[in-house]
């Protein structure tokens, strides 16, 4: 078995059940030149809702924050194009030298844009900052199978890992996690202020960061540099506008003040780009969940309230559970580019079983209100149950306002439930949420990778980023158990065993999938959404 190890190359990880490598570019006019950067014919504009948390990749671990790092800092490992398999980046060759020693040679020669050389000190630096600082908002817990790295010479790194055999450690590598910094620009032990960041000038991606004003512009150049996977950035300057909601970005790009538009747009205004001349609705495959987070310290009966009880607080998870009618959401709300999920994994990866469905509502995936009532009366809970619930407009869209009026109405349609609604600013919001302020709060997810693993290890190990105070050891043990396991059809068996465990617990809800969504202006190439779920600027011609 070790010999076999040995043997085994890991630039490819674990290819997925039901998941095809999907590339999709825009039908825009241009002619797609194959050149390198300054073949564009001007500056891109970008136009998103998103926000950015932080530019150091220890303190941030949301969609817009690693929407900016993936295209200026350096990955060991990277996605091909239309690929979710990784492939080296700055690596020149990645493998399992063990059954928990991971050892990836640098290409020689590397630097970083400010002129710094890039070395195996670097990447040691990088991943034993992210779990010294173990920031609450940072990605830190994706390293949860990471022992110690070392730095044998200046291009050899040797991560040695707690478990044999991890079937996602490649994946981890070009994750929020995996960004490599400079270390004599990054402190240890804090966060690096964004402005200082950005004077030290401290990228080796395709792109560097030229000016920064948060929540309004970031303005990039292509780094002539970068030798990674993804080759010369064929745009030389990208520039990307924030604007704060969906109706204002609707706006810029049906004017056409910005030349692509990239979450969030809503649905309504999806549908009618889509016969809207000189623009191109582009579609790809996503990962994307919505949820409802349960504080297990926090909620009605939970562990720190004055009336805690273990049996009532499942009662009352468990019959807002009967109680939601997704379906109506993804028609009404979402104008069905939303489906509802049922499971903890979503649907087309591996394990996705629909758990959630045969224990809950009318077993069908239907709300039923009698059945939440007996599992309330059963516990002793007395009704209307008050729940305050938080959520987060400005990160997940104008619809959050009409999706949670609906969850709202739906839990207090036959009496059982008395429901708080308050929508928070997201810097404030992710502050609070781990602070135990919100008894239920709403939170979305964009996978960091392509696999099913990715849906459980951040959110139910041990120090995950729910900080929601859940623990199911057996649950935890199942999910280390998944990640080593290599056979196809064990690894799924197990994926949704751990599944169950957690549908019955109900730690957090899912609510709905969604799919990647971006429009062009006519004249735009290289809109490129795949299953790596990555948003690339160096594709993008004009």
């Amino acid at each position: 078995m070790e010999e076999e190890l040995k043997k085994r190359q890991l630039f490819t990880s674990v290819a997925l059940a039901g998941t095809a490598a999907l590339l999709l570019s825009s039908c825009a006019s241009g002619n797609g030149s194959e050149g390198g950067s300054g073949n564009a014919g001007g500056a891109i504009t970008i136009g998103t809702t998103e926000v950015v948390t932080s530019l150091d990749p220890a303190g941030a671990y949301d969609n817009g924050s690693f929407a900016v790092m993936t295209n200026v800092y350096p990955f060991l490992l990277n996605n091909p194009v239309g690929e979710s398999t990784v492939e080296g980046d700055i690596a020149e060759s990645a493998e399992f030298t063990a059954p928990t020693e991971y050892t990836v040679k640098l290409k020689p020669g590397l630097k970083f844009a400010n002129g710094n050389d890039l070395t195996s000190s670097d990447v040691k630096f990088t991943f034993d900052r992210q779990v010294a600082i173990g920031d609450p908002n940072g990605p830190s817990s994706l390293l949860a199978n990471l022992d110690s790295v070392d730095a044998p010479d200046d291009t050899t790194v040797v991560f040695n890992l707690n478990s044999e055999n991890d079937q996602t450690f490649p994946q981890v590598l070009s994750s929020p996690v995996g960004p490599i910094v400079d270390e004599d620009v990054f402190p240890a032990d804090a966060i690096l202020d964004d402005q200082e960041l950005v004077k030290a000038n401290p990228f080796a991606g395709p792109y560097a960061v030229t000016n920064f004003d948060k929540g309004n512009l970031i303005a990039y150049k292509a780094f002539d540099g970068y030798q990674g996977l993804w080759g010369a950035p064929k745009s030389d300057s990208i520039n990307v506008k924030y604007f704060a909601n969906e109706s204002n970005l609707s706006q810029a790009i049906e004017t056409k003040a910005v030349d692509v538009a990239f979450r969030n747009i809503s649905a309504t205004d999806v549908e009618k780009f889509e016969g809207t001349d000189g623009l191109n609705v582009v579609k790809g495959p996503g990962g994307e969940i919505r949820y409802i987070v349960f504080n297990f310290n926090t909620m009605p009966f939970g562990i720190s309230t004055e009336d805690a009880d273990a049996a009532k607080a499942l009662a009352v998870r468990q019959a807002v559970a009967d109680s939601i009618d997704r379906e109506k959401i993804s028609s009404e709300v979402f104008k069905d580019t939303y489906t509802p999920l049922y499971s903890y994994i979503p649907e087309g990866l591996l394990g996705a079983n629909e758990s959630l469905m045969g224990l809950y509502g009318d077993g069908e995936g239907g709300p039923d209100a009698e059945r939440a009532a007996k599992r309330l009366a059963d516990a002793g809970v007395e009704t209307p149950v008050k729940i305050n619930l938080q959520y987060a407009g400005e990160r997940y869209g104008a619809a959050s306002a009409e999706e949670y009026a609906q969850i709202k109405s739906q839990l207090e349609a036959d009496g059982l439930f008395t429901i708080e609604l308050q929508s928070t600013e997201w810097g404030q919001y992710t502050e609070d949420r781990v602070k135990d302020l919100y008894p239920a709060h709403q939170l979305g997810w964009f996978p960091d990778y392509s696999d099913p693993d990715n849906y459980l290890t951040p959110f139910f190990s041990p120090d995950n980023f729910l900080v929601n105070h859940f623990e199911n050891a057996e649950a935890v043990k199942l999910i280390d158990e998944q990640r080593v396991t290599g056979d196809e059809g064990q690894r799924a068996a197990l994926l949704e065993e751990v599944q169950d465990l957690l549908a019955a617990d109900l730690s957090t809800l899912p609510m709905q999938q969604g799919s990647q969504v971006a429009i062009a202006v006519d004249g735009v190439d290289g809109v490129t959404l795949d299953a790596s779920f990555k948003f690339r600027f160096g594709s993008l011609t004009k």
